[in-house]
């Protein structure tokens, strides 16, 4: 597909509840260990939310650090596009509050919901916008709360998910310099009862009818299902997103899955041929945190320089619905805040030096 104009991503943030909830503390809840947990999952630890915090409130931390990432005014982005499965409200949007609290009084806002592909549907979106030459600056958050929907009294879906949010900004620039080089996106409804949460509507009974029985409210999922289905979806989705770019599997230097389970990447990547210094993970400190985990996996790698500029990354999602998609883009942002660190310092160098 041809736009008017290209976009690449500027900036990059992070929102994290304060809480770290060990697989120690999880014995303490239900019948698991340390070990059983990290060789099913790889995961040792996550963030969980406390009362006071809201999706919401992670959606603006995040969106406030890709701003400080990007050097940019919030009143210069057009639009802001929340992925979530799980908002504080049904409305208003997440989008339109987290508009309202940093200050983007130019945006339209609105949330979508694709489960754990969410970030990789929304970055999709943003760039239709800003290749129609409708907006030239957009903000995509992925941020989810999945453990007020958890059971946990159930080991088996209790110690994978964590909470976050992510978040990135992306630009429009001359279709010569574009830097989103492809997405394709998927769903199949038929397996839409593998992995859901009833919440609303005739999934949750109004005032006055039977309360539905305490489990009917939380996650349900078939884990060997959607093992077997994820480990599938993604080499699909990724070798179709780098056709799209124009590329092969071969000329990716990383790629950033959705952080699930740790088996999972691993058997996708084995069928993708990508070596372990390819993959950029955090499922081992952040759990399975839904929209958010992608950007988040970014951040952290970032965060830690384990990621060179520039380079060409895929970004690929898979989750409820079921949905699934990849996004080739080149990584060429630096971080404003390190850069401008860095000029003082020159600065003073060259002072120093007269």
């Amino acid at each position: 597909m041809k736009f008017a104009c290209g976009a690449k991503i500027i900036g990059v943030g992070a929102g994290l509840p304060v809480s770290v909830v060990t697989n120690s503390d999880l014995t303490k809840l239900v019948d698991t260990s340390d070990e059983w947990i990290k060789t099913r999952t790889g995961i040792r630890e996550r963030r969980i939310v406390k009362d006071n915090e809201t999706a919401t409130g992670l959606a603006i931390e995040a969106a406030r650090d890709a701003l400080a990432f990007a050097g940019i005014a919030s009143d210069t982005i057009e639009l802001i596009i929340v992925a979530t499965s799980t908002p504080d409200n049904l409305y208003p949007s997440t989008a339109c509050q987290v508009q309202g609290a940093i200050g983007a009084s130019r945006a339209a806002a609105f949330d979508m919901e694709a489960a754990c592909t969410g970030i990789v549907y929304a970055l999709s979106v943003g760039q239709q916008f800003i290749g129609s030459g409708t907006y030239k600056r957009v903000l995509v958050i992925g941020v989810d709360i999945h453990s007020r929907f958890l059971n946990w009294e159930d080991r088996n879906t209790c110690i994978l998910f964590g909470d976050g949010a992510g978040a990135f900004v992306l630009e429009s620039t001359e279709p010569e310099d574009n830097e989103m080089l492809g997405t394709y996106l998927r769903a199949d409804g038929n397996g839409g009862h593998l992995l859901w949460i009833p919440n609303t509507g005739s999934a949750y009974p109004h005032a006055g009818a039977d309360p539905p029985k305490a489990v009917d409210r939380y996650l349900q999922m078939n884990g060997r299902a959607i093992y077997e289905f994820a480990v599938n979806a993604v080499p699909e989705a990724v070798r179709h997103a780098t056709e799209m770019a124009g590329i092969t599997v071969g000329d990716i230097d990383y790629i950033v899955p959705h952080q699930a389970n740790i088996r999972i990447i691993k058997a996708a990547a084995d069928r993708l041929g990508l070596k372990e210094n390819q993959l950029i993970t955090n499922v081992d400190e952040m759990g399975n945190t839904s929209a958010a985990s992608i950007p988040l996996a970014l951040w952290q790698a970032l965060g830690r320089g384990n990621v060179k500029t520039p380079s060409t990354i895929c970004f690929v999602g898979f989750g409820g619905g079921l949905t699934w998609g990849a996004a080739v883009f080149r990584w060429t942002a630096v971080d404003s805040r390190i850069a401008s660190k860095s000029e003082v310092n020159e600065g003073a160098e060259i002072e120093v030096a007269r």
